[in-house]
């Protein structure tokens, strides 16, 4: 009589495997994310072990060589400088984001900018060829070196992979691609994994880049989120609204450069535009003369960004107060209210409050902090900030101005997009072995010296 056929029960948000179901997730505290699969037996993962192609010859490290040409380089700037110079030979890229920010889109543009020069094969299990051919023909892609496979079977496809042997391989999307043997349906968790290892020891073996294109949950993180963050070599995400032309490429892993670069587009009839310059672009609109906004500069891995923080105080109509903000973290915020009401008595309790960078940029890094507090000082005195002054600097929670780092190439960012006057902490100001000409440079050792330039 035939054992009966085992099964597990695996939760769709982290991967916890467990042989019983449970309605809370003992590894990340999900709740009703269990779903029950079959186990997959060694029997069953024979077809992933089909694309494994043998060990090839070991080789000492001191014997390896890393040269340029171990990287493709791509037309696209903001691109290339995210993946860290190109992309690497043999490496696994996932590419992720929300529906319609331009995932597919600068797939095929990297197609364009390496036409002549590689042998592209794009895999779609999404989209048809010839709505494929549509949006090629929309964004000027020749595709006379893309071959073109619509196709969900990820053994097929490695197969295909190792007789054509193409020099960059594309697959959108990993959540249609499934293996046959395995019994689960298309685009869980267990498919998505098991494709995904597949296509990994096919792009290592014959030392092909692979990207994949992954889709976001519910919650906005990548499906099967740490799965394949494991798994992959580098991991990419697009940020941006929907509604906005802007959009920004964020490396959340990266095993071959920074994960600190972002890379600035445009979204337009002609798809993604790199943006060379996203200080003027994210200043460009600005108002003068008006109250609440302060301009700061953050590091965005090695470059220097100038962005516009706007703040806005008003009496409340409700019982209680409103604390709005967009693209700040919201609890930083409240931090930095509850430190201008203790230290130097400006009241926000009974005011809504609401706080917006503009743009479309999050800021993370503390150096905006001392804008953040001059926005909101200013739009609750009503009384403009001057439009050539840039701030930027860690507030602490006794009012003390910290120190930030990459000081002078702040300070040289403001000076090329026209900024005359400089609020920086008074440590920063000690530690500059030169101070450049052109700016006037204020420093501050806590928030009572600097918003008292706000009169």
């Amino acid at each position: 009589m035939p054992s009966k056929q085992k099964t597990v029960f695996v939760c769709n948000e982290c991967g916890y495997e467990s042989p019983k179901w449970m309605g809370q997730c003992p590894s990340c505290n999900a709740w009703n994310t269990l779903e029950e699969h079959l186990s997959v037996s060694k029997n069953q993962n024979k077809s992933s072990q089909n694309a494994n192609l043998g060990i090839k010859e070991a080789k000492s490290l001191f014997s390896i060589t890393a040269s340029d040409e171990e990287r493709f380089v791509t037309d696209i700037s903001e691109f290339d400088r995210v993946l860290g110079g190109g992309i690497v030979r043999g490496s696994v890229v996932l590419l992720s984001g929300d529906p319609g920010i331009g995932k597919s889109t600068i797939l095929l543009q990297v197609c364009k900018s390496f036409e002549g020069k590689l042998n592209i094969l794009y895999v779609s299990g999404e989209e048809s060829p010839s709505q494929i051919k549509l949006r090629a023909l929309r964004l000027g892609v020749s595709g006379e070196n893309v071959t073109v496979v619509s196709n969900t079977d990820t053994l097929s496809v490695c197969e295909f992979i190792k007789s054509q042997k193409p020099d960059l391989v594309m697959i959108d999307s990993i959540q249609t691609m499934q293996i046959e043997e395995i019994s689960s349906s298309v685009g869980s968790l267990v498919q998505v994994r098991e494709s995904t290892n597949m296509l990994l020891r096919t792009g290592k073996a014959l030392n092909i880049p692979i990207f994949i294109v992954g889709h976001v949950n519910k919650g906005g993180d990548i499906a099967g989120p740490k799965v394949l963050e494991h798994i992959v070599d580098t991991v990419l995400y697009f940020e941006g609204e929907r509604n906005q032309s802007y959009r920004i490429l964020r490396a959340i892993k990266n095993r071959f450069g920074s994960t600190n670069e972002i890379g600035v587009f445009e979204m337009t009839e002609k798809g993604l535009q790199a943006v060379e310059n996203p200080s003027a672009m994210l200043l460009s609109g600005r108002v003068n003369n008006v109250s609440g906004g302060c301009i700061t500069c953050v590091m965005e891995g090695t470059r220097p960004i100038l962005s516009e923080i706007q703040g806005l105080v008003t009496t409340t109509g409700f019982g209680n107060p409103r604390r709005m903000s967009n693209g700040y973290d919201f609890n930083r915020l409240n931090m930095l209210l509850a430190v201008l009401e203790k230290r130097l008595g400006l009241y926000f309790s009974n005011l809504d409050t609401y706080l917006n960078i503009v743009g479309g940029l999050h800021l993370d890094e503390p150096s905006a902090d001392l804008a953040v507090c001059m926005a909101l000082v200013s739009g609750l005195r009503d009384i403009p900030i001057e439009e050539n002054l840039i701030a930027f600097g860690e507030v602490g929670l006794s009012g003390e101005i910290r120190n930030v780092p990459r000081i002078l190439s702040r300070i040289n960012e403001a000076k090329s997009l026209g900024f005359t006057k400089c609020v920086l902490p008074k440590s920063s100001y000690k530690a500059l072995n030169s101070i450049p000409n052109g700016i006037e440079l204020i420093p501050v050792k806590n928030l009572k010296e600097a918003v008292e330039l706000i009169r």
